[in-house]
C-alpha cells in the first residue's frame, strides 16, 4: 500500500532521515517497521508562523517495495545517420530540443557563436575584471545559454506548455541534484551547472548528434518560403529542410538578419528596470523574523508586485545569497543580471524590479517598426554606458535616494565586482520607468516591512528580462507562419521565460519538427 501525506517539520528535523521516517509512520498510522521507502514529493518553507517550518509532502511505502522508473537516457539510440535537424544556439531550448529529436530519431546539429562552457569563464572573466565585452562570448552567449553563469533558477510557472518532470529528470540524469525534482523552488547554481550542460553535451555527442562552437549563424537560406540550410562563419553551409532557432533573448544580430530576409517577426511587450540589492541578513530578519537564521533553512527571497500608474510593477529572478554580474553583450552598454552559487552563501541578496513595458510607451521609437522595443533597450544600456567611465562600472543609487530623486554622496557594499558609481538614475531611466519604480518601491516598503532602507543599492540597468521581439509561428505546429521548416523556439522567439520554460519549449518544437519531417 502506498499512502500520500503531509508532514510539517522544523528545519532541523526535515534534514534528519530518522525523524522524517518516525513523523511518516505516526501519521500514515503505522509501525516504523512496516514502512519500506520514503519518497519526496514536493518541499517548500512556510515562514507565516512565529518559526519557520518545513512542509514535506511524501509517498509511504507500507510493506511494499519502491520500484524506481527507469533512466530517460536508456531509450535513446544513435542518430549518426539519421535525417539531420538544424538547432541555431545551444541553450537550453537549444540543447533540450536535440535530445528530443534524437529520441525521435533524428540527428541534431548544434551551432552556437559561442564558445564551450569552460573555455566561457575566461570572456566573463575578462568582463568583469576589466570591462572588456567580447560580443560572441559573454554572460548571454555561449554553451548553456545565459542561466548557465546567471543562477540557475529552475522556478517555472508554465505547467500547460509541457512536462516539467521530464525535463528535471533530465537535468539530474545529466547531474543535478535529485532535490530538484522536490524543492518548491528548485535551484542548481552557477558552479554546478557548466559540469551539467557539458554532461548534456556528452550525450548528444554520444548518440550521434553534432555541436559546433565559435559557429555564428549569419545566414538562412531560404528558396520559395521553405528552410533549406543556414551559413556559418560567413562561408560554410548546412543543410536541411528544418532549422530550429533557439538563440536567446539577446541575440539582436538574429532579428536584423529576419527583418533583411523578409521574415515576419512581431513587436511585443516587456520589461525593464533595475536591479536592487539588500544584506542578506536583512532579507531574514524580515522573513524568518531570524538573525542569525537557522542553519538549516535557505537564504531566504521574496516575491513583490503592484500596480503603479496602469503598469506592473514586480520583482523578477530573485537571487538569494547572490551576486550581481554585468550582463552587457556589446561594447558601449550597461546591462546587469543576478546568479546564486549552489549553497546561496554570499552576504547579499538581489532581484530585479521591473516595469511592464506596453506598445503605447513606445511612440518615441515608432519609427523602428519592430524594433521599436530593442531601440529603447539600446536606448537605455547605452545611456548607462555613456554616463560611466567606459568600463563596466553601473551606475546606482541607494533605494532612499532613488525614491527621493537625488544623488547618493555613497553607496552600501555591494557584490558587483566592476564597481558601483553613483548616477542620478532619476534622469537617465526614462521618465515613466523612474517614476513606476519609485512608488513600487515604496509600496513594497508598506508590505514587506523593512525592504525600503538606504541599506540597499538600485543598480542599472536590469534591460534583458525578455525579448522584446516574438518571431510568429503556428499555435499547433510550431513553425513560423510565413516560411516553412523554420521552428523558432524559447527566449529569442519570444515563447519562454527561464531555464525550464525554453527547455520545454524546445522539447515541444523538437516533437513538431519530428512530425514535419
Amino acid at each position: 500500500m502506498v499512502k500520500t501525506i503531509e508532514l510539517k517539520l522544523l528545519p532541523d528535523e526535515a534534514v534528519r532521515e530518522d525523524v522524517v521516517r518516525e513523523r511518516a509512520a505516526s501519521v500514515a498510522g503505522v509501525s516504523i517497521g512496516e514502512i519500506r521507502h520514503i519518497r519526496p514529493l514536493k518541499r517548500s518553507i512556510d515562514a507565516r508562523g512565529y518559526r519557520p517550518v518545513v512542509l514535506l509532502r511524501v509517498e509511504v511505502y507500507i510493506q511494499e517495495d519502491f520500484t524506481p522508473e527507469a533512466p530517460l537516457l536508456s531509450g535513446l539510440r544513435d542518430v549518426a545517420h539519421r535525417p539531420p535537424v538544424l538547432i541555431v544556439g545551444a541553450g537550453p531550448a537549444g540543447y533540450f530540443a536535440a535530445l528530443e529529436l534524437i529520441e525521435a530519431g533524428l540527428k541534431p546539429i548544434l551551432f552556437d557563436r559561442g564558445k564551450d562552457v569552460q573555455t566561457r569563464r575566461r570572456d566573463l572573466r575578462a568582463i568583469q575584471q576589466f570591462g572588456e565585452v567580447n560580443p560572441h562570448s559573454n554572460y548571454c552567449f555561449g554553451e548553456g545559454g545565459a542561466g548557465t553563469y546567471s543562477d540557475g533558477k529552475l522556478y517555472t510557472r508554465s505547467h500547460k506548455r509541457g512536462s516539467i518532470e521530464k525535463a528535471m529528470r533530465l537535468l539530474v540524469e545529466h547531474g543535478a541534484d535529485p532535490d530538484i525534482l522536490v524543492d518548491a523552488h528548485p535551484h542548481i547554481g552557477s558552479n554546478k551547472l557548466p559540469k551539467l550542460v557539458a554532461n548534456i553535451r556528452e550525450t548528444i555527442l554520444k548518440y550521434g548528434g553534432e555541436v559546433h562552437f565559435d559557429a555564428h549563424v549569419t545566414d538562412l537560406i531560404v528558396r520559395d518560403a521553405k528552410m533549406e540550410g543556414v551559413v556559418v562563419n560567413g562561408a560554410q553551409e548546412y543543410f536541411s529542410q528544418a532549422v530550429i532557432l533557439a538563440t536567446g533573448h539577446s541575440a539582436r544580430d538574429i532579428y536584423y538578419l529576419l527583418h533583411r530576409k523578409g521574415i515576419r517577426m512581431e513587436a511585443k511587450p516587456f520589461a525593464l528596470g533595475v536591479r536592487v540589492e539588500h544584506p542578506q541578513p536583512l532579507i531574514d530578519r524580515i522573513q524568518y523574523r531570524q538573525d542569525p537564521r537557522e542553519e538549516h533553512l535557505p537564504a531566504s527571497s521574496y516575491r513583490l508586485a503592484c500596480q503603479v500608474d496602469g503598469r506592473g510593477v514586480f520583482s523578477f529572478c530573485m537571487c538569494p545569497g547572490g551576486l550581481v554580474v554585468p550582463a552587457a553583450t556589446a561594447p558601449g552598454e550597461i546591462v546587469v543580471n543576478g546568479m546564486s552559487l549552489s549553497r546561496r552563501d554570499s552576504p547579499y541578496a538581489n532581484s530585479g524590479t521591473v516595469v511592464a513595458v506596453e506598445m503605447e510607451d513606445l511612440r518615441p521609437f515608432q519609427s523602428y517598426g519592430v524594433f521599436a522595443g530593442l531601440e529603447f533597450q539600446k536606448s537605455v544600456e547605452q545611456s548607462m554606458f555613456a554616463f560611466g567611465t567606459g568600463g563596466q562600472q553601473a551606475p546606482a543609487l541607494r533605494m532612499t535616494d532613488f525614491v527621493a530623486g537625488k544623488l547618493s554622496a555613497s553607496l552600501p557594499p555591494t557584490s558587483y565586482i566592476p564597481g558601483l558609481l553613483p548616477a542620478p538614475l532619476h534622469e537617465l531611466l526614462p521618465k515613466g520607468i523612474y517614476l513606476r519604480l519609485a512608488k513600487g518601491m515604496e509600496e513594497f516598503g508598506r508590505s514587506m516591512k523593512g525592504y525600503f532602507t538606504e541599506e540597499a543599492n538600485v543598480i542599472a540597468t536590469e534591460s534583458r528580462t525578455s525579448s522584446p521581439v516574438r518571431i510568429p509561428r503556428g499555435k499547433d505546429n510550431y513553425m513560423h507562419v510565413e516560411v516553412a521548416g523554420l521552428f523558432p523556439a524559447g527566449e529569442g522567439a519570444g515563447y519562454a521565460g527561464g531555464i525550464i520554460s525554453a527547455a520545454m519549449d524546445g522539447q515541444n518544437v523538437a516533437q513538431a519538427v519530428a512530425r514535419f519531417l
